[in-house]
């Protein structure tokens, strides 16, 4: 049998995302069995044509005499095109390596098609690149949404989902000052600045295998975007009280409220019992377990507890829209019927842990999501529906106030899209 080309694997890879599997089940599997020379490469051309994959596409069809009968042949040239447009790769390398792949996965009679296609595309490189460059870039459903909800900035907010998102850490505070952390990743040469909104964070200007950062194994730092740092500035000081991190895993934010306080209790919740192993691991990594950490796998929406709580941070499930740059086969993935369902799922989280509250305490909704029906329309919804719930000035520079709660886009060399709304319960 013949061993598959790196353009080959890159085929299989993106077909198995355009039939439904996320990058996350699959891609750590590929890059294990890929040799270390070619990782790197391998994992640049997945997440660069799924995250140009509609602009491609719109460059691609108009070239087509007719519909193209094998997903794979479509998939060769939006990969073909991705190296000619956005790598360094040489034209005739980067043909002649996707057209031996269509060839390794038998697929011989489609080769001079995308032979063709391709070097056409070479001399029309041009025209094709301004439209490439101007399109958004997204799935047609999507855009329109983005246009409705954030009609002065869709444009800005699709072009910045197009980019690399930054890599940041969140310094372990109880380990390190970010400011001596900072002096440590100098004396290394590692290029670093802090962060504007989180005083923990700290942005990396390059890239870097984190396991090999200093002070990775003693629990130094995690990797966490900047907005999602903000939940433990929201949430406001927790000593000594009782409080809930519903849908807690991987646990990034379940360690950041230990990092900064000392609660009586923290109780992290989560339906996925793989999912909550991350938590045990960086609470370990990190210092952090101990008797007043309590880990619970449980449905958010049905789960009961034995105790109200003064505090409750809920990170809703949603579309995850506001971190495609991270996750760019959300654009594949995502269907504008989960929207309707994910809101659903979080009216029901919401009216379920309002319960567990105590009178008094405060609930922090947040999710990674720009599309208003999870963030702003959720929270008006809910407040229509308890009478006893009562919003909590929140404010940070570049947000955007909304009618309930703030939302944060996406930001060029920034933060992901985040929304976030606190509620007192006042009786």
């Amino acid at each position: 049998m013949v061993r598959l080309n790196l353009r080959a694997r890159v085929i299989v890879l993106l077909q198995q995302v355009s039939e439904g599997q996320s990058l996350n089940q699959i891609l750590p599997q590929a890059l294990e069995q890929t040799p270390v020379k070619d990782k790197g490469l391998l994992n640049e051309l997945v997440m660069g044509t799924l995250r140009h994959w509609f602009a491609l596409d719109a460059q691609i069809q108009p070239m087509l005499a007719k519909p193209l009968s094998d997903s794979r042949v479509h998939i060769a040239l939006l990969l073909g095109l991705y190296q000619l447009l956005q790598t360094r790769i040489p034209a005739h390398a980067a043909i002649s390596e996707t057209v031996e792949a269509i060839k390794q996965l038998r697929l011989d009679k489609a080769s001079g098609l995308v032979n063709a296609l391709l070097r056409r595309a070479t001399r029309e490189m041009e025209s094709i690149h301004a439209s490439f460059t101007q399109h958004h870039g997204l799935p047609k459903w999507l855009y329109q949404q983005l246009k409705k909800d954030w009609p002065q900035q869709a444009n800005d907010i699709s072009q910045t989902l197009r980019q690399t998102a930054p890599l940041t850490l969140r310094i372990n505070s109880r380990q390190r000052s970010r400011s001596g952390y900072l002096q440590a990743l100098e004396q290394q040469n590692i290029a670093a600045t802090p962060c504007q909104l989180s005083s923990d964070g700290i942005v990396l200007q390059q890239a870097v295998q984190v396991t090999e950062l200093p002070g990775f194994a003693e629990g130094w730092f995690s990797v966490q975007d900047e907005h999602a740092q903000l939940c433990a500035t929201f949430l406001g000081s927790l000593n000594d009280q009782r409080v809930l991190d519903a849908c807690a895993a991987p646990g990034g934010k379940t360690a950041h409220l230990l990092e900064k306080n000392s609660p009586a209790l923290l109780v992290a919740l989560d339906n996925d019992e793989k999912r909550l192993s991350r938590v045990h691991e960086n609470l370990n990594r990190l210092q952090l377990a101990g008797p007043q950490v309590n880990v619970i796998t449980a449905d958010a929406a049905i789960w009961q507890a034995d105790t109200l709580f003064d505090h409750i941070l809920l990170d809703a499930p949603c579309t995850a829209t506001g971190v495609i740059r991270r996750h760019p086969d959300i654009r594949l993935l995502r269907q504008p019927g989960d929207v309707q369902q994910t809101v659903q799922l979080q009216a029901k989280l919401l009216d379920h842990l309002w319960q567990q509250l105590n009178v008094g305490g405060s609930l922090l909704y947040v999710t990674c999501s720009i599309l208003k029906q999870e963030n702003q329309q959720q929270m008006l919804a809910f407040m229509a529906r308890h009478p006893d719930a009562r919003l909590q000035l929140l404010t940070i520079e570049g947000a955007i106030a909304q009618e309930a709660g703030i939302q944060l886009l996406p930001q060029p060399q920034g933060g992901d899209g985040f929304y976030f709304c606190a509620l007192s319960k006042t009786a």
